[in-house]
């Protein structure tokens, strides 16, 4: 009864166990499904665009200001500014409470990216959501052809040309300035980041009178750390090298580095733990009749006593 009792409790503890992983499962696909670029592509301002306009994304949320394409990746998001810069932390661009968060600009900076740092965070997510591919920038040969990108605002379309790949602190305060005035203090900024970056692109004149964007989000590879893509406005717009690999179905990243993990589907996973539970029940179940036979063979061989 009591061996009975124990595998009772293994067993519940088990199906507890796969039950809140399934569930665990299941509420991540739904935090990244909330974080894809594709559930605002109907909202992109493009000749041609979508089911919904830009115009109606500000309606759903007035701080909709811009919008943020990174060529070769799937960085394709609507722009949002908040009082603070906490707003955005837990609440997508349509007003709603979301882990995956926003991609936002600095509350210090200027909308319309006079600044000659403008700062735009986001959250760094795997499956390729939000800003989780900036890292991957730290790469030389990614770096290198992943040149353009593009961002929209005040009714227009702005060419982007990213220059440099930065690693650094969250505390880095010389770093993450919003506000450069001067020429002599943006040219001691510039030769800071030129100084520390990882990756630096040649042939690019970055000058104190450009305006730059910095893409900032958490590191994966130190606590506290900050990977940073820098890249300057331009009023010349750069068309998408990768746009055929989108019309082909191939995406847009043909590099990508994605765990294998990542890459399975969720009810793949599912499945896979189901699988393991059995196995495991079933080795319960044999380790449990074999413990039973081998009390049936002590408990009917003869004794000592009987033996004499």
């Amino acid at each position: 009864m009591a061996n009975g009792v124990v595998n009772l409790i293994v067993l519940a503890g088990i199906l507890l166990l796969l039950v809140f992983s399934c569930y665990a499962l299941w509420d991540s696909s739904q935090v990244y499904a909330t974080a894809r670029a594709s559930r605002y592509e109907k909202y992109k301002p493009t000749a041609g665009g979508g089911e919904l306009s830009f115009q109606e994304l500000q309606a759903l949320n007035t701080d909709v200001f811009a919008w943020l394409t990174v060529y070769g990746t799937h960085i394709d998001y609507p722009v949002v500014q908040g009082t603070n810069n906490l707003t955005y932390v837990n609440t997508n661009a349509e007003g709603k409470h979301a882990l995956s968060g926003a991609i936002f600009l600095d509350c210090d900076n200027a909308k319309d990216f006079s600044d000659f740092t403008s700062i735009l965070y986001g959250h760094h997510m795997e499956k390729e959501t939000m800003f989780g591919e900036i890292g991957l920038f730290a790469h030389q040969n990614y770096f290198e052809v992943r040149r353009y990108g593009s961002l929209y605002y005040e009714g227009r379309e702005h060419g982007l040309e990213f220059f440099a790949f930065l690693h650094t602190s969250a505390y880095d305060g010389s770093v993450f300035r919003a506000r450069v005035v001067g020429a002599r203090e943006r040219q001691a900024w510039l030769d800071k980041v030129f100084s520390e970056a990882t990756c630096v692109r040649d042939g690019v004149a970055v000058t104190p009178d450009d305006r730059l964007v910095l893409l900032a989000t958490c590191s994966a590879s130190t606590t506290n750390g900050r990977d940073i893509l820098i890249g300057r406005i331009t009023d010349a717009t750069y068309a998408d090298p990768f746009a055929h690999q989108a019309e082909t179905g191939a995406g847009p990243v043909i590099d990508r580095l994605v765990s294998l993990w990542a890459r399975i589907p969720l009810a793949a996973k599912i499945a896979l733990a189901g699988l393991l539970l059995c196995l495991l029940i079933l080795l319960a179940v044999v380790l449990t009749r074999k413990k039973k036979l081998h009390t049936r063979a002590q408990s009917a061989a003869p004794t000592i006593e009987e033996r004499l």
